[in-house]
């Protein structure tokens, strides 16, 4: 198994991960760049959408980019670039761990509170009014990372220093009673229901009753305004809803098809007991693909925004001919 401890000391397990690496560094190198660019688009509030699905879109979109800081750029990359860096001293690297932690489980609770956002907006008109607001969107999001950061604070104390120079320490390995001790244990196990396997089964879940709703209610406007099942009529409503619903499924799709294989692996292997024996054990290379996918999930967001949202496009159309003015102007300056 290559844990962080055993990478200076298996070559053949820093091979595989120099390989992870340079495709992660591709794909966050893309990845970072998109979330950049969708937080700024997002905060001049000129994409068509309401100001409380902008808010949960730039916290979605932050979350994602701490995501893409934290785990590949702060944390492997030096391990293997820049093993003795600053970046190694225990302090940082167990602070680093700790955001990993932070920053993905607030990304995945934001897309839930979105998708309960949503939920809402579509389900009750009068609650809509009271709870779809921007202040409301602003509260949950500020709620959500605050509790999702405190739950994972013990992560932080799971690693003690693997060598001690001139009293100070090095590099980051579990302590042994992580693997001992009931009450890591018990916390683990609460942490992996909370993240991922309850947001997992709450959008599975919101997703089918906003399809069941959708469906009664266009049935409702279509027996009002008299339609057959094969006829079309101009309605703005449901043009809307239309748009803000292709948005919703993207989204909550995307998050489900690359958190599946990571869920599937956990509940295995919380029921068989069983555990990698090598690099080379298909449960292995099943775990690493399903931890590169979960990562992946963090720049679909903003190619999700470009392909469902018209006027996102638009307003990336202008983002990228200022910069290419600009880059203009520098050349001939």
């Amino acid at each position: 198994m290559c844990a962080e401890g055993h990478l200076r000391k298996q070559p053949s397990c820093r091979l595989k991960l120099v390989l992870g690496i340079q495709f992660l560094d591709r794909n966050n190198a893309v990845s970072w760049q998109f979330n950049l660019v969708a937080i700024l688009i997002l905060s001049r509030g000129k994409c068509g959408l309401s100001k409380c699905i902008t808010r949960y879109m730039v916290g979605m979109a932050v979350a994602d980019l701490l995501v893409v800081i934290t785990d590949p750029i702060l944390r492997w990359i030096p391990l293997i670039y820049f093993p003795d860096s600053f970046l190694s001293i225990t302090s940082i690297c167990s602070s680093v761990n700790f955001l990993i932690f932070a920053s993905t489980m607030i990304s995945v609770w934001l897309t839930v509170a979105f998708i309960f956002d949503r939920f809402v907006t579509i389900s009750d008109e009068k609650l809509k009014t009271k709870y779809c607001t921007e202040r409301t969107a602003a509260v949950v999001i500020g709620t959500v990372s605050v509790l999702c950061s405190l739950e994972c604070v013990p992560w932080y104390f799971m690693y003690e220093p693997e060598y001690i120079i001139d009293n100070v320490p090095w590099y980051c390995i579990p302590k042994q009673s992580f693997y001992n001790s009931p009450q890591w244990t018990a916390f683990e196990l609460l942490h992996r229901i909370l993240n991922p396997c309850v947001p997992f089964f709450m959008m599975l879940l919101l997703n089918a009753l906003t399809a069941r709703r959708i469906l009664t209610a266009s049935r409702l406007r279509r027996g009002l305004w008299g339609l057959s099942s094969g006829e079309n009529r101009n309605d703005p409503e449901m043009k809307n809803r239309k748009k803000s619903i292709i948005l919703l499924f993207s989204i909550s799709g995307s998050f489900i098809l690359l958190w599946v294989t990571q869920v599937v692996v956990y509940i295995y292997q919380r029921i068989t007991k069983l555990y990698p024996s090598s690099t080379n054990d298909p449960l292995y290379i099943t775990r690493e693909t399903a931890a590169m996918l979960q990562l992946l999930s963090s720049c679909t967001n903003t190619c999700i925004y470009v392909v469902t949202q018209s006027k996102f496009r638009e307003e990336l159309k202008k983002v990228v001919q200022y910069l290419l003015n600009l880059i203009a102007k520098l050349v001939k300056s």
